[in-house]
């Protein structure tokens, strides 16, 4: 037992610095044009890795009472990937039409985000007797979120046939195929194949989307020396 929750911390742990360099790749935009538009991706990647945070500090406490903990990882995510679903859905809208769309999309996702947050504070008792169902309903709603990012990302890619997007839809399906592992071991909490398989799956596509990072902001430097 204490060997796997070592691991479960680290593993939480591991996933959370990834998107936490993540986020400091993917701010980059946004600082140099303030557009409201590239915030998108570095919220979708920091609320996803708080959410590994949260989980992983939850874990070092298994003996205390951490539901709070628990439903702020498990809200965290869905949110995560609808940041990152209407990033993708705007990225190929008008900028002049739609900025005004995005923002409110932006601001009404955060507002939600904060409403359900409080909702377990304000009702507790609620959060406790319905946490594995809404368990099942949270991971399902990121696998749809999640293929719709796939279509996306991989669309883009065979318009354009540029060999740096190819990575985006792959890193994106390891996720979304994560997500599906997980929610299997969601019906059957005694398949560990299922969930230790969805970890390593997050895993993968997380390291995959920083190798994208660091080619798209490093490699073409090095490339015009």
């Amino acid at each position: 037992m204490i060997f796997e929750l070592i691991f479960l911390v680290g593993e939480e742990t591991f996933s959370a610095v990834i998107c936490f360099l993540l986020v400091w790749f993917l701010i980059k935009p946004y600082n140099a044009t303030r557009e409201s538009r590239y915030v998108g991706l570095p919220l979708g990647f920091g609320f996803l890795g708080v959410s590994y945070a949260l989980s992983a500090l939850a874990h070092s406490f298994p003996l205390f009472s951490v539901m709070p903990l628990m439903w702020f990882q498990l809200l965290s995510r869905p949110f995560a990937f609808s940041f990152l679903a209407f990033t993708y859905y705007f990225s190929k809208k008008p900028l002049k039409n739609n900025r005004i769309v995005w923002d409110i999309t932006l601001s009404v996702l955060i507002v939600a985000l904060t409403s359900t947050f409080m909702l377990i504070f304000v009702a507790p008792q609620f959060a406790i007797d319905n946490y594995r169902l809404l368990t099942i309903y949270t991971r399902a709603f990121d696998i749809v979120a999640l293929l719709y990012i796939i279509f996306h990302t991989l669309r883009s890619h065979l318009r354009t046939l540029n060999s740096k997007t190819i990575l985006t839809p792959f890193g994106y399906m390891f996720l979304a195929i994560g997500q599906y592992s997980t929610l299997i071991w969601a019906f059957d909490l005694i398949n560990k194949v299922a969930f230790y398989g969805g970890l390593v799956l997050r895993w993968i596509g997380l390291v995959l989307f920083l190798l994208i990072a660091y080619r798209t902001f490093y490699g073409s430097k090095k490339g015009s020396h």
